[in-house]
């Protein structure tokens, strides 16, 4: 092709679409693997309550609920041989991300014969299960920082915070079950409770902030994030509990339904987040190949009936024009009417698009980019400091309210800094930037 502005804005918006086609196959992807997710999240909480009532409980609901994943699985697999096919993976950290999920997944048969053989812990299986759901919801993380559409990228960041949500939400009750089926309250689970409903409150906070209108409407009609009585109660029995008091294990039962009832209602949720994201997906493909038509016939036009351009050089020598004011075509300024001024209409109607696009990008990724910050913060006081992970994101919270500065801005400065985080007393925290 001519390198002209005709032959440009065509590729640019040929380019558009061919973008769109494999941002709606990781769309799909997305669906697929959300809803493992969630039959991991039931699979895992099955197996908490197995091993620590020692196989005493739930061993056939464990094994069907195994099946169920194993056939999303399968799907996944599918999905990935087809993103590859159709190259709609570019970047290195999702085929790395990718690679790794593959590999946990590769795992989970071993994984599933140990549970039935009872050769490991019931916290050793939450563990293993929470680490592989933990790399699945970062390949969504991945996706959605890789978009380019705001809109839909406002809908994958506010589908991951909600997924993340409804993780914390599943391992509450992995690890609630993990207690009363085995009878003793733990200090460490309470803590780790109390951690998880901490983490729930921030990712819906978020998803709450880019969520569409009718995602939050559907939140509010689904009632997902609300909390039976009975619920309030359990959760009560296990925070309350002194370290170390028997727990009625006849309760774990009850505690599974209660959590199962409320995690069915964010499921719900999520299905109608990654619908209306295929939605959108869809209707911005079908946009843009009407805009190709549109621009198709305007070139064609062009071609036949080549437009005048002595307006902007009348402009330039008007001598009560500043120059820069005669040489700059303003939004909605009328150039001219022939055919010449609405290829510039499209040209500038683009740019405001782009303009757009990158504000509301830059929103959407310092939302992804500041959460990331603060996981890294956190597992740098874990690791030097020696922490817990609930005592190193109070540590982090703590200093930052004490400082008077967001948590995100403490945590830039821990990294940045990081070389004097082991060697910091905590009272020393706050003498950091």
């Amino acid at each position: 092709m001519d390198p002209i502005v005709s032959n440009i804005l065509l590729a640019a918006k040929q380019h558009e679409i061919v973008e769109l086609g494999h941002l709606s196959s990781k769309a799909r992807l997305v669906g697929v693997i959300g809803h493992l997710i969630h039959a991991l999240q039931r699979e895992r909480g099955a197996s908490s309550i197995y091993l620590a009532s020692g196989g005493q409980h739930f061993s056939e609901m464990r094994q069907q609920l195994a099946e169920e994943s194993e056939r999303i699985e399968k799907r996944l697999r599918a999905g990935i041989d087809a993103q590859l096919a159709d190259g709609s993976f570019e970047d290195a950290r999702q085929f790395h991300l990718m690679a790794w999920a593959l590999l946990g997944l590769d795992s989970l048969a071993v994984l599933r014969q140990q549970i039935g053989a009872r050769s490991l812990s019931s916290a050793q299986a939450v563990a293993a299960f929470s680490r592989l759901i933990a790399g699945l919801i970062s390949l969504i993380f991945e996706v959605a920082h890789a978009v380019l559409d705001p809109a839909i990228s406002r809908l994958l960041v506010a589908l991951f915070n909600f997924i993340q949500g409804k993780e914390h939400a599943g391992q509450e009750r992995a690890v609630g079950a993990l207690s009363f089926a085995s009878g003793s309250s733990d200090a460490r689970h309470q803590q780790r409770i109390i951690h998880l409903m901490e983490a729930q409150d921030r990712c819906f906070t978020v998803f709450d902030e880019f969520a569409s209108s009718e995602a939050q409407a559907q939140l509010r009609d689904s009632r997902a994030l609300e909390t039976s009585q009975r619920f309030d109660e359990l959760r009560r029995d296990l925070l309350l509990a002194t370290p170390g008091a028997a727990l009625d294990v006849n309760q774990s039962r009850a505690w599974f339904d209660c959590c199962t009832e409320r995690l069915e209602r964010m499921w719900s949720v999520q299905q109608f987040l990654v619908e209306e994201l295929l939605a959108r997906c869809t209707a911005r493909m079908q946009a843009a190949r009407a805009e190709l038509q549109d621009v198709e016939g305007l070139l064609q036009s062009l071609v036949e009936h080549p437009p005048a351009s002595t307006f902007l050089v009348d402009r330039f020598f008007d001598p009560d024009m500043k120059i820069d004011v005669a040489m700059k075509i303003l939004p909605g300024q009328t150039v001219n009417a022939g055919l010449g001024d609405s290829i510039v209409e499209v040209l500038l109607a683009q740019s405001e698009r782009l303009a757009s696009v990158e504000n509301e990008l830059e929103q959407a990724r310092r939302a992804l980019n500041e959460r990331k910050s603060i996981e890294r913060a956190k597992g740098l006081l874990m690791a030097r400091r020696g922490l817990t992970e609930d005592a190193a994101y109070k540590l982090l919270r703590q200093s930052a309210m004490e400082q008077g500065k967001r948590m995100v801005e403490l945590a830039d400065a821990m990294l940045v800094f990081q070389d004097w985080i082991g060697g910091l007393d905590p009272g020393t925290q706050e003498n950091m930037p």
